[in-house]
């Protein structure tokens, strides 16, 4: 087993070439997203010697585009979906307190009662919260972790969030879900997990021409190929899985946010949560963020056709979400307040194509936005197990019933799912070792890099490790440069789209690139230098 967590561009030489050479892998897993790191974490902490095959970078698709939230399952709970809310705050909880309380933390949210909002719907959303409470305690996540939900007064209200409107404002009603400093950092602390306990992760290698025991593997880099045999291979694509398996026939549905400066809401504390009018158990959410962000979300609409590598939100998805939470503000926001905007595609399960117990029945629903979150695992007639629909909450419970599956179909000789109560890379129990106290760190590392980040300062070695990337961002030189040593980022946008966030604004990203570009140049420099 490794006991590094670093991927870098020698890590990745080295292991592509012991594949290459015919190194023996048990299990070949394609998708370099929460679900494929997830898969390669599980199956190497059972024994399984695994390799993790990804065209572009990690992160690169759907993990990226999230609301950044660990959700507890209500509104599944709310629609009937009782076996998914229940896992979905089991997984939230396991997460909060075990994998990664470093990354998740309770985000409040704010459901403000205002005179449009009728008595039948306040005490549909009061019933909710009760019943995510009761969530919570059936999934044993102590009340420290995620407070339970009340009512507060209107002062309190405008406390969380300062734009409210106030014009009829009686109070709020206050619940807490799970938030993720960033969706990316969690594919990313995953990937290095698994990396440390010896999986192969590797970036910018496409896998193509996938059976059931073997697929060719092209660099992207030099654009050689290889045959790499295993015993098992696991399709994790997302909403590209019909592409490795044309027998999978997906729905994707198109999530859009938008971002905001967070002084356009007055730098608030708590996610205003308003509901869609003339909707049940629908709501947008404006979310505070770091960086200074806070970004509205969401919507759900069928994305039929070819799926790009970057979906784009539409005019209308954009009016849709400023006019929702407009009905809550104070002072009205305009499209010019927006500053930047993502749209991700979510893989769901096209009705009646793919059924497990548990997924709906073919017909029961037309929109996207009351489809299943229920995920598949299914065997394709060239022998690839694919693993398709799904929730990011969800990552780490899918990866073991893949993994179950891949063992009970292949007669793999693996020991039992460790997942459970194996802390990421940069939870505190975690044993790579942190070199001095974080006490004189910037608050904006530590969130994103937990008790890892000692070591992400100790061990640059570039100039003014902990100066910003760029004047008023609070990225720091030093997270540049360990993207590139430790968390196999290889181009600029790696640094700026994924390892952090600060391409979502292209102000922003104009005002980091150069910087960005430097670090690739010299580390590479640096690297073949000394090889």
């Amino acid at each position: 087993m490794s006991s590094s967590t670093a991927l870098n561009a020698s890590r990745r030489a080295s292991e592509l070439s012991e594949l290459a050479g015919g190194a023996p892998v048990d299990l070949i897993v394609i998708g370099g997203g929460i679900t494929g790191t997830g898969i390669a974490l599980d199956a190497v902490t059972r024994g399984l010697s695994v390799a993790l095959l990804e065209k572009h970078d990690l992160a690169f698709g759907t993990s990226r585009w999230s609301s950044k939230l660990v959700h507890g399952g209500l509104r599944y709970l709310a629609s009937g979906h009782v076996g998914i809310a229940r896992r979905s705050a089991i997984e939230r909880g396991i997460l909060m307190t075990r994998n990664a309380p470093h990354l998740v933390h309770a985000m409040p949210q704010l459901v403000p009662l205002l005179p449009e909002m009728s008595s039948a719907s306040r005490a549909l959303v009061r019933f909710g919260f009760a019943a995510g409470d009761g969530l919570r305690k059936l999934a044993g996540t102590p009340a420290s972790a995620l407070p339970r939900s009340r009512r507060i007064d209107a002062h309190r209200a405008v406390a969380l969030s300062p734009t409210v409107r106030r014009d009829g404002l009686d109070g709020g009603l206050l619940a807490y879900d799970g938030q993720l400093i960033d969706d990316a950092r969690l594919v990313a602390a995953v990937a290095r997990t698994a990396a440390q306990h010896g999986a192969k992760i590797l970036t910018r290698a496409s896998a193509s021409n996938a059976t059931g025991t073997s697929v060719t593997l092209t660099d992207m880099l030099t654009g050689e190929s290889t045959d790499v045999a295993a015993r098992a291979v696991v399709n994790a694509t997302g909403v590209w899985a019909g592409e490795v398996d044309e027998s999978i026939r997906l729905r994707p549905s198109r999530g859009t946010h938008l971002v905001f400066d967070a002084e356009k809401f007055g730098n608030p504390t708590a996610a205003l949560t308003v509901p869609i009018p003339g909707e049940l158990n629908r709501f947008v959410f404006a979310m505070p963020e770091q960086l200074g962000r806070v970004y509205l979300g969401l919507t759900d609409e069928d994305a039929p056709g070819p799926i790009p590598d970057v979906p784009l939100p539409t005019p209308a998805e954009i009016s849709f979400l400023l006019d929702t939470v407009n009905t809550a503000l104070d002072t009205a926001l305009v499209a010019d307040d927006v500053i930047g905007a993502y749209a991700g595609l979510r893989p769901l399960i096209e009705t009646g194509a793919v059924r497990r117990a548990g997924a709906q029945r073919p017909g029961d629903e037309t929109s996207t936005a009351d489809l299943s979150r229920e995920h598949a695992v299914v065997e394709s007639p060239s022998g690839v197990i694919s693993i398709v629909g799904g929730k990011l909450t969800e990552y780490r419970y899918m990866a073991e019933d893949a993994v179950d599956r891949a063992v009970a179909l292949r007669g793999l000789s693996a020991g039992p799912c460790r997942t459970r109560n194996l802390p990421l890379v940069g939870a505190p129990s975690n044993p790579v070792a942190t070199l001095r106290s974080a006490t004189d760190l910037p608050g904006s590392l530590v969130a994103r890099y937990g008790a890892e980040s000692p070591n992400v300062v100790a061990r640059a070695a570039c100039d003014r490790p902990t100066d910003p990337v760029a004047d008023g961002i609070d990225v720091t030189r030093a997270e540049f440069e360990y993207a590139v040593t430790h968390e196999g980022a290889m181009t600029a946008g790696d640094l700026l789209d994924r390892r952090t966030r600060i391409g979502l604004v292209a102000e922003d990203r104009a005002r980091a690139e150069v910087t960005a570009a430097e670090f690739i140049a010299e580390l590479a420099f640096r690297q073949e230098k000394y090889e």
